[in-house]
This record gives structure tokens, C-alpha cells and sequence, in this order.
């Protein structure tokens, strides 16, 4: 079960880990159709009523005619949460404010609250492990954060997390294990880093709105640590064809939709890399593969269509504090994507939506950092000092999301 009105439940909570290299091969077959892999389920809410010779009432027959309403539900992805110090410093200033705890991550959070939790389903990414409570933390370029993030994001909506990075290992497989334990506590479904073998081979798949949805998570690397010797499972690194082989056994299971988290790409770069193009050209073949979307790179990339499905290849920082010269590492975007499900009772995009993020930055605490909704901070006079930013996150953030052509086949900006 999950934190808010049982939207979204939990029906199988398992990590995914994908054992092997990146890969570049295009040996996965051809292309085959994304339709007739799902089954339509009926409704059961009850149907109208006539009156009986006695007064009552009884449901009308329903016309057979009649198709049923087909499902829909949206889903919400936001980019790294990369915690560094000035998070930690403004977390802890509104905990002296708010009286909760020793560090209070809510009002970081609270102005894309709306966003988050008004989806039937909303995913973070999780790129660094969990401190203990009370520490010690310690940030960039061996992190272990503060856990006080993780009941932060349940109270801003978030039903699950993606947890495979180039850091899931940075306090070794007991940080692993206990950023896992951190998000059971809060009730957020975690997919990616796994403590078992088991765990490792089975995707996460969620309820959602009447539908079943997976998550598979993978990353590239992990900073060159080695995998922990007796759990080399416990990260999932990319491989194609293990990809594939988890979508189709998530697809086995009744998953109507899949959908499959990368940490890839380079740091600051806007453009995909051609190890992100071939992996996304050989994982779109795949008729179980619904959507894909990326983070890592610490900036936004693009949108596109690939082999017909979606790839948002990178959804820059949602939280993050990054002291570099490289500009665009305080922008990021929220991907919003609508699944309608299809005669045939497969489910395709109706509607795929960019929400332009913006981190406030941190001045030694004199104004807190926040994560700002660009449009509605926009419209909002207590943002009033940020506003030249604000406009300037809105021109870079479309600017690149259309840089494969995005907009014209079908991508607008959300709120």
C-alpha cells in the first residue's frame, strides 16, 4: 500500500538488477508490433438503474453495443536528486521553522507538490545512498545523505524511486540495503539496487488507476567501485538484452505498461551520446518497452521518437547543488506522460507533457534553495527576485527538449 489514497499498490515490490556491460550490439532481432501483449480488464463499478413493479431499483442492461470506457492514467518522472550541502543547510533552517526534525526537506519540495502528487503515479530518482540517521553525511564525490529526504518525498507524492546509479555503492551493499529500508519505512516503492538474487530478477510492477505498470531501472556504471563480491547482482548495469528479457517477463506478469529508467549519458552534455542513441534504437524494437527516460547527465536532453516510442533521454537535476561554471545544472524538467489504453487492450501516449523545474540556488543560507515549477513560480510574486531566471530556465529547458524535433511531433509544455 501506498501514502495516498491507495492510488497506487504495490503488487509485486522487487528490485531490478542487470548483470553485465553496456552494450552497442544491434543484434536483438527486428523490429516487431507494440500491440496484442495486453489484456483489457472490465469494469465493475455498477451500471445504471430503472425502476421495478415494486419501486425498487435494478441495473439497466447495458448495451452491448457499447464500449466500455477505456482506461487512462498519467505518470510523473522527475530527474536526479543528487543531495550536496546546501540542500542539507537549507533543509535544516526550515526544520528550525517548521519544528520537524533535524532536517525538514518539504519546503524544497512544496511548490512542485501540486505536480507530484496530482499523477497516478510519480517516480524519483534516487542517485546516492542514505546516511544513517544523524550521520555522519558526507556529499560529492563519495556521498551519503541525509535519510530525512525520503519522508519529504512521500509527503510530496512520490509512490516510487529509481535507485540504480553510478553512486548506489558509494557506502558499499549495507548503504545499499539501508537506502532500500529507508523507502520500505516511507512506503515508496524502490526499483533498481536489489538485496537479493531473487530480488534482482524481478521487476517492480505497480497498480495504477486500474492498470499494471513496471519499472525497471539500470545505470552504466558505478564510478569504477567494484560491485560488491559476494552480491554482484545488487546494481543493475545496462545490458540490452538483460532489458529486454525483464520487460518481457514484467509484460508475462500483466503489465500493461513499462517503462524503463536509464542513468546514462554524459555529464553536461545536452546531446545524446551514441552509446544513448544505439541503446535507445536496440530497446525501442522490443514490443514490451513502453517509454524510456533517462538521467545523469546533470542537464536536460532531448525528447524524441524512436522506432515510434518515446525517449526522454535526460531530465536534468531536480534537486542538486552543483558548483560549476557549466550553465543549465540548475535547470530540469518533470515529464508527464498520459497512457489511454487502445481498442485492443494495449495502452499507448495520448499526451506527453515537459514541465520546465528550476533549482533556486544556495547563498549561505540568507534565501532557502527550492524546487521551483517554472510556470507557476512564474505567476507567483513571492519569485519575483528569480524571475530573469525563471525565464531564462523556460528558453533553455524547450529550447533543448526540442532539439530532435520534439515539439512537432506532439510534445507541450505542462504546468
Amino acid at each position: 500500500m501506498t501514502r495516498r489514497d491507495v492510488r497506487v499498490g504495490i503488487a509485486w515490490v522487487v528490485a531490478v538488477c542487470i548483470a553485465g556491460g553496456c552494450t552497442a550490439s544491434t543484434s536483438d532481432g527486428p523490429d516487431t508490433s507494440r500491440a496484442d501483449t495486453s489484456i483489457a480488464t472490465q469494469s465493475t463499478s455498477p451500471g445504471p438503474t430503472s425502476p421495478t413493479p415494486d419501486g425498487s431499483t435494478a441495473p439497466t442492461t447495458a448495451d452491448p453495443t457499447e464500449p466500455p470506457e477505456p482506461r487512462t492514467f498519467t505518470v510523473v518522472m522527475s530527474g536526479d536528486i543528487l543531495l550536496h550541502e546546501g540542500l542539507w543547510a537549507t533543509a535544516r533552517d526550515d526544520a528550525q521553522r517548521t519544528g520537524r526534525g533535524e532536517m525538514d526537506f518539504r519546503p524544497i519540495l512544496g511548490n512542485m507538490r501540486p505536480v507530484i502528487e496530482g499523477a497516478d503515479l510519480a517516480v524519483c530518482h534516487m542517485e546516492t545512498p542514505l546516511a544513517p540517521r544523524g550521520g555522519p553525511y558526507s556529499g560529492y564525490p563519495v556521498f551519503s545523505v541525509p535519510p530525512a529526504i525520503v519522508p519529504a518525498l512521500g509527503w510530496a507524492g512520490y509512490d516510487a524511486c529509481t535507485t540504480a546509479s553510478n553512486h548506489s555503492i558509494d557506502q558499499g551493499f549495507e548503504g545499499l540495503e539501508r537506502t532500500l529500508d529507508y523507502f520500505d519505512e516511507a512506503g515508496i516503492a524502490a526499483a533498481g539496487t536489489a538485496r537479493t538474487k531473487a530480488d534482482s530478477r524481478q521487476p517492480l510492477l505497480l497498480d495504477v488507476a486500474g492498470a499494471k505498470v513496471a519499472l525497471i531501472s539500470a545505470t552504466y556504471g558505478t564510478n569504477g567501485i567494484p560491485l560488491p563480491v559476494e552480491q554482484p547482482w545488487s546494481v543493475p548495469l545496462m545490458k540490452v538484452a538483460k532489458i529486454k528479457g525483464l520487460a518481457a517477463r514484467a509484460r508475462a506478469a500483466g503489465a500493461d505498461v513499462i517503462l524503463v529508467a536509464l542513468h546514462w549519458g554524459l555529464e553536461y552534455m545536452h546531446e545524446p551520446t551514441s552509446d544513448q542513441l544505439a541503446i535507445a534504437r536496440q530497446l525501442t524494437m522490443s514490443a514490451d518497452i513502453d517509454f524510456i527516460y533517462g538521467h545523469h547527465a546533470h542537464v536536460v536532453q532531448p525528447y524524441d521518437k524512436v522506432n515510434g516510442t518515446w525517449v526522454a533521454f535526460g531530465l536534468g537535476n531536480a534537486l542538486a547543488q552543483q558548483e560549476t561554471s557549466v550553465e543549465g545544472v540548475y535547470d530540469g524538467n518533470s515529464c508527464r506522460v498520459t497512457f489511454v489504453e487502445r481498442p485492443d487492450g494495449t495502452f499507448a501516449v495520448e499526451r506527453l507533457e515537459y514541465i520546465p523545474t528550476m533549482i533556486t540556488r544556495f547563498d549561505g543560507g540568507v534565501n532557502p534553495m527550492r524546487m521551483l515549477n517554472v510556470s507557476r513560480a512564474l505567476d507567483d510574486p513571492r519569485y519575483g527576485d528569480v524571475r530573469g531566471q525563471l525565464r531564462a530556465t523556460e528558453r533553455r529547458v524547450s529550447a533543448v527538449i526540442d532539439m530532435r524535433g520534439a515539439f512537432a511531433a506532439g510534445v507541450t509544455a505542462g504546468r
